[in-house]
């Protein structure tokens, strides 16, 4: 591979000149695509401008991502409204093979709660050159191998995708050998190396050749390999397998150790000369087969983990060879079958843990992402939540679901909520997994304060000195904080011509009623009072009640 030294210095002016970002907004969604390699901080996005949103909503509504990788390779300014690199990103380790290359987040916005749905996708840029497992390729061919013979070259590794990834091989001109290129059913190319003219091991033992592999890059990269050929006495016919393809499958749990195909070649030389072992071929640098092959007896061995999410199939190439060096060739294709060994993962995308108590049947409570790695019915999943509970669970986007309120909530009759979430999947047996999260409910003033008494009553001696109490009023109010402070006042009506108030007093925070002067009962024998209890909350609530107050005689006056 290229010393890419100064790799990350070119790939970030290179992509700043050439960073094209792609937009295509349906329903809340957006699509941009970049190249791979930018460094933090570089622009990738107005989704402000392009989900036609104002920039104070984004911060007004908290905007967040919501990413299911554990790498944040993007983040989000919300004073512009512009996604940006927060790490650099390696296509290679992300996506391997795979393309296109993306992935996808979401865009969570609360009060009210929207969801917008964005891919990026990740376009290649050619930072790796191709490379030969091996630095010399060694062959041993026969003085009696027909022209047209065919010999299987090792191949060479790229990374890189599309027109960045290996695209031809080249041999150095000579006297006897030409280069066949082929493409395999998944796009990799390979070569072989044919025999043009007949090989004399009495005037040319060992012959020197150059294999050199190149991508289609703009700078192309290349890399080479050297092949050494041994010229060696008679071998006249090649292995062959019994079949051009193999094909096995094997359960993603099965036990290390398990032999999970066999494959077997035959050559028609006699003794020594049809003796045949067996290998893998084609296999790239970093490469962690999991599979390995018993060269004598073609039987083939897990040896390492598998894993249906991880790769679901693997192509081996498969090369029987004799003892001159003569090979025949074949394939294994094996498909690993998926079985339920992930359990769903729930994870609450936006939740305040708050709802007031006079939210409408349907309010959303909260965003939740369920997911499962596995594939079919063992990664589909049902998401609910306990019985008897006012609250349901909605489908929502992809794999997500929306907890929404069913019935009224009255805090005065039940102020928290356990809420278990339950996931789970298909499978067979099906796998869960629970989360509970608790939900306080919020206090409105719904309830006006309630005297302990419809009416009071209570007496004192005439001739009473002024500031006496006479008695303590109590009312009650259900709900919460401030709408639940009560305050007192004497409602001002009118006693002999004047205001009640000249007459009596009540402490706003205690209830207590006390005579500001002294009584004659003479002069009057009762007293109605009207008070009003009235609560904190905006707007207040009150209740009123009556008191009444009876001055009871003294022998103060002589006949």
């Amino acid at each position: 591979m290229d010393n890419l030294k100064n790799k990350g210095t070119a790939l970030d002016l290179g992509l700043s000149i050439l960073l094209c970002c792609v937009v295509a907004a349906v329903s809340g969604q957006i699509r941009y695509s970049i190249p791979e390699e930018m460094r933090k901080g570089l622009f990738v996005g107005d989704v402000a401008k392009d989900l036609g949103l104002d920039v104070r909503r984004l911060v007004s509504g908290r905007a967040r991502l919501v990413i299911d990788d554990d790498n944040q390779y993007v983040a989000l300014n919300q004073n512009k409204g512009h996604i940006v690199v927060n790490e650099r990103i390696d296509r290679e380790k992300l996506c391997a093979k795979k393309s296109p290359c993306s992935f996808s987040l979401e865009i969570v916005l609360e009060d009210p709660l929207e969801l917008f749905s964005i891919t990026i996708e990740i376009q290649d840029v050619n930072d790796h050159a191709p490379a030969f497992l091996k630095k010399e390729i060694h062959l041993e061919i026969s003085e009696s191998t027909p022209t047209g013979t065919v010999f299987l070259l090792d191949s060479a590794a790229d990374p890189d995708v599309g027109i960045n990834s290996l695209q031809s091989y080249s041999l150095k001109a000579n006297e006897h050998f030409v280069l066949k290129q082929h493409t395999r059913t998944d796009g990799s190319k390979y070569a072989e190396m044919m025999l043009q003219s007949g090989l004399d091991r009495e005037k040319q033992s060992e012959h020197t050749l150059i294999l050199t592999a190149v991508d289609g890059g703009e700078p192309q990269r290349s890399g080479t390999v050297r092949i050494h050929v041994s010229v060696l006495d008679a071998n006249d016919n090649a292995p062959v397998f019994t079949q051009s393809v193999y094909k096995a499958s094997v359960l993603e749990n099965v036990l290390r150790g398990t032999v999970v195909a066999r494959v077997s070649a035959v050559d028609a030389d006699q003794g020594y000369n049809g003796n045949v072992t067996y290998s893998f071929t084609h296999l790239e640098e970093d490469s962690s087969c999991p599979f390995e092959i018993n060269s004598y007896t073609g039987e083939i061995k897990l040896t390492g983990a598998i894993d249906y999410e991880v790769s679901p199939n693997y192509e081996l190439n498969l090369q029987a060879k004799d003892p001159w060096g003569v090979a025949g060739a074949s394939k294994l294709i094996i498909e690993i079958v998926d079985v339920n060994d992930n359990s769903p993962v729930i994870t609450m995308a936006s939740f305040s843990g708050k709802i007031s108590e006079d939210s409408p049947p349907g309010t959303v409570v909260g965003l939740i992402s369920v997911q499962d790695k596995d594939s079919g019915k063992n990664g589909q999943v049902h998401l609910t939540i306990d019985e008897n509970l006012p609250f349901k669970i909605k489908s929502s986007l992809r794999n997500y679901y929306t907890l929404v309120t069913e019935q009224n909530l009255d805090r005065e009759k039940r102020s928290k909520y356990n809420i278990t979430l339950t996931a789970t999947d298909e499978g067979v047996p099906a796998l869960s997994s629970r989360k509970a999260v608790g939900l306080e409910v919020t206090d409105i003033n719904d309830n006006a304060p309630a005297f302990n008494q419809s009416v009071y009553y209570t007496q004192v001696m005439e001739n009473n000195p002024p500031g006496v109490a006479l008695l303590q009023i109590h009312a009650s109010d259900p709900d919460q904080g401030q709408n639940a402070r009560i305050s007192y006042f004497l409602i001002d009506d009118e006693v002999n011509g004047n205001p009640t108030s000249m007459y009596f007093s009540i402490n706003t925070e205690s209830g207590i009623i006390q005579s500001l002067r002294s009584l004659d009962y003479e002069q009057r024998k009762e007293y109605k009072i009207r008070v009003k209890a009235q609560d904190g909350g905006s707007p207040p609530q009150s209740s009123n009640t009556s008191v009444t107050v009876r001055v009871l005689d003294q022998n103060d006056n002589p006949p």
